[in-house]
């Protein structure tokens, strides 16, 4: 008998006792290798995960934003289209759209949510198809910025694992920020911001209840549920996205029905410059970029305010754009149709028309699709892409003349311009013939006292050609140049009084394979000539002496001082502006006459703010003296004799105190007008691109280049106060005789009204020696002048 607390094991149950420890001993070690293994994987993979220490300085690229002087939007750089925008600015609406439709548990699940999943993998089982992800708003922000693209499980773990994290590192409401300024809706937007400006032409703050839903339902595929390419399909998104905010209660079954049949009116795509501030904006961007890099210029959301006037760069646009129309209808040469496009092709080109034209407007000038051309009334029927046109005989006669019959000129499917006249009562255009003019040009004005550039038009269309022709085009200036040598001059002793002798010269010149024999634009010489008739009627030789007289190296150094920074060739030619300059540089030179002797650089940028709007960069257009107020009175006094008297008398249609000089060069190449009031500074050039071609007979400065100077100071300035010259202190004037220079009597004809810095000639013509006064004292420079061979 066993006594009590004795073993109840027989020797037969050992083996099932070892069986089950070691059985258990094995699930244990199974266990702890699994552990063991689980947690090496997890301490790799943590190892591998990426900090979410920068989602606390998130610093997305931004638009850099640039600004007009009078506060419009004119253009935007980016890498990516985004602009940041606070959460608590958003309306409820919005928000309660993007969680209805992405993460209804946001506010209460920990980053991942487990139900969520669930239920989205049985939607998806009875959809038959993937309706719903599983995804939250936080595990979207770490796809986004934390973890690359790929789909892989290893990933899917990083995601849930960071999500976790994240939703202990940042609160509920800073990782909604972050998703709400992150994601992509496609169309080049980033954010909900860039979306509602981009799809509705709007901010965020200011998005109603229907354009919410339609937003909301574009992240989980930008493309496929586009509004402007698949608009049935996004309506049935945004049809989801309102179902699921009244299921949810965020609104009513009532309100959902109402934003749904509510119809949405899309923003017209547009482009992020605007097309007649191209080449100011582009210019803008090359500084910035200079100075900053391209990542702070694309990234980093600048604000940059510019010195731009809206309205008189819109002006600048139409006068440049009216003055080289007015130059090629002057030479009434049709170059032909653009193109034939075949009939299968019309539709997708009828579509581009539509596009390319715009708003149909009388005055504009448009491309357009020959339908027919009707022999009986010689009239063709022209399609504008969603409207049509009629172009009568009188609307191409001018083309007739230089091109044979029409009938040779047109043909069905032909691709020509034109300019719309008047919409009849059946809703078809009247149409004159047109074509893109071939010579270009450029119109630059600036205030003068600051050098802040109002306006800059660098060619005709900046989507044929970036090359800004106020800035990078090096060009001869011809006569424009004279005024600083004449400046020189009058630094050098000379004066309005001062005689010159305007006679035939040849020079030796060696940079010349012969001798150089400069002549007048008029093939005449004036003989004995005042030097203020010189410059005002742009005589050429007697521009040649006085740059002998007065020392090449002298005037080159003159020139410096006052702006121009282009290589000058030390050569006489120099008098006739041989050497090339830019449009810009022009104005900085002229900008001493205009601004009493001091030198303003033109600047395009006042301001620069980072992305919190602290201030980077500021202009201060501050004039730096280079010559003497009395100086830059006297050559204003002249350079307004050139358009009372001389060869910029069109600019008198100003009807106000002006000054400026005609330029022309060699073979009439280039045309020039750079002229100036007390307010604005301006500078027109006209040529070709090709420096080979002629503008034509007769398109000299004063008829090619003046008119649309004075097309854009007419109307930049018509409500303007009329305003003189100020007259700076000793400054004095005298009528002198016209051909002698000597103090005319009072009683004296033919005398001309100077301007004297000190004092007049103090000589009168019937003095015993005044008349040789006028000739022989007044010209420092006499014994060259009365040389007619050197």
């Amino acid at each position: 008998m066993k006594k009590p607390g004795s073993s109840r094991h027989t020797p037969e149950s050992r083996p099932l006792r070892w069986l089950a420890f070691t059985f258990l001993s094995l699930i244990f070690c199974a266990v702890l290798v699994c552990v063991i293994v689980l947690a090496a994987f997890y301490i790799q993979l943590d190892r591998s995960l990426p900090s979410t220490q920068a989602l606390k300085n998130y610093r997305p690229p931004l638009v850099t934003s640039v600004y007009s002087a009078d506060g419009q939007l004119i253009g935007e750089f980016f890498i990516e289209r985004r602009y940041l925008v606070p959460l608590g600015t958003l309306p409820e609406h919005l928000i309660q759209a993007f969680l209805a439709a992405e993460d209804v548990r946001f506010y209460e699940h920990r980053g991942v949510d487990l139900l969520g999943i669930l239920r989205a993998t049985l939607k998806n089982i009875q959809a038959g198809e993937i309706v719903q992800g599983g995804s939250t708003i936080t595990q979207q922000v770490v796809k986004s910025l934390l973890l690359t693209p790929e789909r892989t499980f290893t990933r899917k773990l990083k995601e849930a694992i960071l999500a976790y994290r994240i939703d202990n590192f940042l609160t509920k409401d800073e990782i909604l920020y972050l998703y709400l300024n992150q994601i992509y809706f496609g169309a080049g937007a980033y954010g909900v911001e860039a979306a509602a400006r981009t799809y509705f032409g709007k901010n965020a703050r200011d998005l109603d209840l229907s354009e919410a839903a339609m937003l909301a339902g574009l992240p989980k595929a930008p493309s496929r549920f586009s509004p402007i390419h698949h608009l049935q399909i996004a309506r049935e998104r945004q049809n989801y996205v309102l179902q699921r905010m009244a299921d949810v209660g965020f609104i009513t079954a009532d309100e959902a029905r109402r934003a749904l049949a509510k119809p949405l009116q899309f923003s017209k795509r547009r482009r992020w410059t605007h097309r007649e501030l191209d080449h100011f904006t582009e210019e803008v961007r090359r500084q910035v970029e200079a100075r900053y890099g391209r990542d702070v210029l694309y990234k980093e959301g600048l604000t940059i305010q510019t010195t731009v006037d809206t309205r008189a760069q819109e002006i600048a646009v139409k006068a440049l754009e009216e003055g080289v129309r007015d130059h090629d209808r002057r030479h009434r040469r049709y170059r032909g149709v653009h193109a034939n496009v075949p009939r299968e092709d019309w539709p997708g080109s009828l579509k581009v028309l539509t596009q390319g034209n715009g708003e149909l407007s009388e005055g504009k000038v448009v491309s357009a699709l020959v339908k027919e051309y009707d022999q009986k009334s010689k009239t063709c029927l022209l399609l504008l892409g969603s409207a049509e046109a009629v172009l009568p005989p009188t609307g191409w006669e001018w083309a007739k003349l230089s091109s044979g019959r029409v009938a040779r000129m047109f043909r069905t499917g032909d691709l020509i311009r034109v300019r719309l006249g008047k919409l009849r009562e059946d809703k078809i255009w009247s149409a004159a013939l047109e074509q893109d003019p071939g010579v270009e040009g450029a119109l630059m004005a600036m205030v003068p006292e600051t050098g802040r550039v109002i306006a800059m038009v660098g060619g005709r269309d900046f989507s044929k050609s970036q090359f800004n022709r106020c800035t990078q085009a090096v060009r001869q200036p011809g006569s424009s140049f004279k005024p600083i040598i004449y400046a020189a001059a009058l630094d050098k002793g000379y004066t309005e009084a001062s005689i010159l002798i305007d006679s035939p010269l040849i020079l030796d010149d060696h940079s010349l394979r012969g001798p150089w024999k400069p002549a007048n634009y008029d093939r005449r010489f004036w003989g004995p000539i005042l030097l203020r008739k010189a410059l005002i009627h742009s005589r050429n030789v007697v521009t040649v002496k006085l740059l002998n007289s007065i020392g090449i190296g002298y005037t080159i150094n003159y020139a410096r001082n006052l702006g121009i920074s282009s290589p000058l060739t030390p050569t006489l030619a120099l008098a006739l502006g041989a050497s090339g300059l830019t449009l810009s540089e022009l104005l900085t030179a002229y900008s001493p006459f205009a601004n009493q002797g001091e030198r303003v650089e033109p600047y395009l940028i006042e301001k620069i703010y980072d992305r919190n709007g602290n201030l980077v960069e500021e202009h201060r257009g501050e004039g730096q003296p280079v010559i003497s107020p009395q100086t830059a009175y006297l050559m204003t006094h002249l350079l307004e004799g050139v358009i009372q008297e001389g060869t910029g008398q069109k600019a008198r249609e100003l009807g106000r105190p002006a000054a400026g000089k005609t330029g022309t060069t060699n073979e009439l190449k280039d045309a020039w007008f750079i002229g100036y009031t007390p307010s604005v500074l301006a500078g027109v050039w006209l040529g070709y691109d090709d420096h080979t071609l002629s503008l034509g007979k007769g398109e000299t400065g004063g008829r090619a280049a003046c008119p649309i100077w004075v097309a854009f100071m007419k109307e930049y300035l018509k409500d303007q106060p009329v305003e003189s010259f100020p007259i700076p202190p000793g400054v004095v004037f005298a009528r002198i005789n016209a051909q002698t220079g000597a103090l005319a009597r009072s009683d004296e004809p033919g005398t001309v009204f100077a301007a004297f810095s000190g004092e007049p000639p103090s000589r009168t013509v019937g003095d015993e020696e005044g008349e040789a006064a006028g000739f022989r004292r007044s010209s420092p420079g006499e014994s060259f002048f009365k040389s007619d061979l050197f």
